[in-house]
């Protein structure tokens, strides 16, 4: 069986990749997941300097799921390149790094400071956080600002670029067509559902945003129409991620269109996730006689 998987001229051993913010940079899973089974290391957003996030509390339990309204605080590039791409590289796993920023600028500049580092496969450019107000909101929910930013990166870029897609739009395919016109190399999405949480009997919002990023199970069916929708728009390869807890759903976002998956607010139920869904997929084709995993991309009917 061959698990490969190619992703703008990328090759992955395997399609299951880790979602930005819910697995650091691996780090902190390396003593529960074995890095060098996984397809890609996908890691949290990095800006152009440190980012403190959001008021607490930040993070809320909901059915099906979880809201997350953290900000995207991280340690910025510097500490970054120091400290995590050098982890990284011990590992026999594709490496994509997330990119978030608040202006263009900000975007410019790390994706640069990133193009100096061979061992980083691909970009995710982080243009739909939700829980970001400056940047996210402007960029991830408009077509003509998606092409914009993706054009400008794109000029800087020395890897390949993934534009990760918000789900908060009228039309993902729209938006989808939009990233590739401006060059995007690849898709990922969905990115989280915006979501609220009331504490009736304190009659204050659980989290301090007020609304967050709607995570987990509850998500998947959305999720999974909107990449058979973005896979039926455009030609470049897509990452289909929201909600995957098992083999069996990552292999229906295969099916629908997606090239790759990323396993996000399961990390923190089972922080086994990945590896199992690796052997999920082993086991799928192995009872399908499927050869290779190309068979599967895209074959729903």
């Amino acid at each position: 069986m061959n698990t490969q998987t190619e992703i703008a001229g990328i090759t992955f051993k395997n399609p299951v990749m880790t979602a930005s913010g819910t697995f650091g940079s691996g780090m902190e899973y390396s003593e529960f997941v074995d890095l060098n089974l996984l397809g890609a290391v996908v890691t949290k957003g990095v800006a152009n300097r440190p980012w403190t996030g959001n008021p607490t509390p930040r993070v809320a339990e909901v059915y099906g799921g979880m809201l997350n309204a953290i900000g995207l605080q991280n340690p910025g590039i510097d500490v970054f390149m120091e400290r995590d791409i050098p982890f990284l590289k011990q590992f026999d796993t594709r490496i994509i790094v997330n990119v978030c920023g608040k202006t263009v600028e900000d975007y410019v500049e790390v994706v640069e400071r990133l193009g100096e580092e061979p061992a980083v496969a691909m970009l995710e450019i982080n243009v739909s956080c939700p829980n970001v107000k400056e940047g996210a909101i402007a960029f991830g929910q408009k077509a003509d600002a998606l092409f914009s930013i993706t054009r400008e990166i794109k000029k800087h870029a020395k890897q390949p670029v993934i534009m990760k897609l918000s789900p908060n739009v009228t039309d993902i395919g729209e938006m989808a067509k939009a990233a590739e016109a401006a060059g995007a190399d690849a898709l990922s999405l969905i990115n989280t559902i915006t979501g609220m949480k009331i504490d009736i009997h304190k009659r204050t919002f659980a989290l301090a945003n007020k609304t967050g990023g709607m995570s987990g199970p509850a998500i998947k069916p959305v999720a999974v129409r909107m990449v058979y929708q973005a896979a039926q728009a455009v030609k470049i390869p897509i990452i289909g991620m929201g909600g995957i807890a098992t083999a069996e759903d990552a292999i229906e976002f295969l099916l629908a269109g997606a090239s790759a998956v990323s396993i996000g607010a399961m990390n923190f139920v089972n922080p086994y996730t990945t590896e199992e869904v690796v052997k999920g997929i082993e086991g799928y084709m192995e009872q399908y006689h499927i050869e290779t995993l190309s068979e599967l991309i895209g074959a729903v009917h």
